[in-house]
């Protein structure tokens, strides 16, 4: 059997619902202080997002006369994307982040919402970071958020954990330790339809320590400037469920 890649998750009917199903990570309230970190850090320049989607933060980062060009695996967000922005607004060159390379030096380059787990083996994970870096220009950064691995809520003997209720919305996260791999499910529902109402998804991911982070970044001579729990840059504790980490490259 082929191996499921990313095109082949992020399909066309994943990607037509994706806004919808995350909507709660488009609010003002969500989305501007992530908005006004990355414009502070990209200091005026180019921007370049790995995994770039429909352009939820790449659109509106634009808005704000940024020069945003993207990597995008999967065609069928790039066509989402391009309902909101053209080709000349947003460049997106379309292939894996891990590999592809876009024409010229970035200030800032950045990788948002876990995505980078969405690389499903260590070396893939190194190649990305080492690919970010290749785009830098001297003293750019690159910007990566991630959730911290919680195997803490699970209970003993158990490999699996509650993330997410809500109305119409349930998600349980399974895990592997030994491997580092995870699959999130994310389960659909009208309430008081039928069973045939319901939708699953499941996305796999590889998830990153922020130390095994931090040595990824070393490996290709990015240093760390700055952690924190989230993108209103409140200090990063051990309590902390996210991170957003800043590298730089010096010069």
């Amino acid at each position: 059997m082929a191996p499921v890649t990313t095109s082949d998750v992020w399909d066309a009917a994943t990607a037509q619902a994706y806004d919808a199903d995350t909507a709660s990570m488009s609010t003002p309230e969500v989305l501007g202080p992530t908005l006004d970190a990355l414009e502070q850090l990209a200091e005026g320049g180019p921007v370049l997002e790995l995994a770039v989607g429909t352009g939820r933060v790449a659109v509106p980062l634009a808005a704000r006369s940024l020069a945003v060009s993207g990597v995008e695996l999967s065609a069928a967000m790039v066509e989402q994307l391009r309902a909101k922005a053209g080709p000349d607004e947003i460049p997106v060159v379309v292939g894996d982040m891990a590999r592809v390379r876009v024409p010229g030096e970035f200030s800032l380059v950045y990788l948002v919402f876990n995505t980078l787990t969405n690389l499903l083996e260590q070396e893939e994970q190194v190649a990305c970071v080492a690919n970010a870096a290749a785009h830098l220009r001297p003293g750019g950064r690159f910007v990566v958020e991630l959730g911290v691995p919680d195997l803490r809520r699970l209970a003993p003997g158990r490999d699996a954990a509650v993330f997410e209720t809500g109305p119409g919305r349930i998600g349980l996260d399974t895990y592997d330790v030994v491997t580092q791999r995870m699959v999130s499910h994310h389960l659909r529902f009208a309430e008081g339809h039928g069973e045939s109402d319901a939708r699953l998804f499941r996305s796999r991911h590889r998830y990153v320590w922020p130390a095994e982070l931090d040595l990824m970044a070393r490996l290709v001579g990015l240093e760390l400037e700055h952690r924190w729990a989230g993108w209103s840059r409140e200090p990063f504790t051990g309590d902390a469920e996210s991170h957003v980490s800043v590298y730089r490259l010096p010069g």
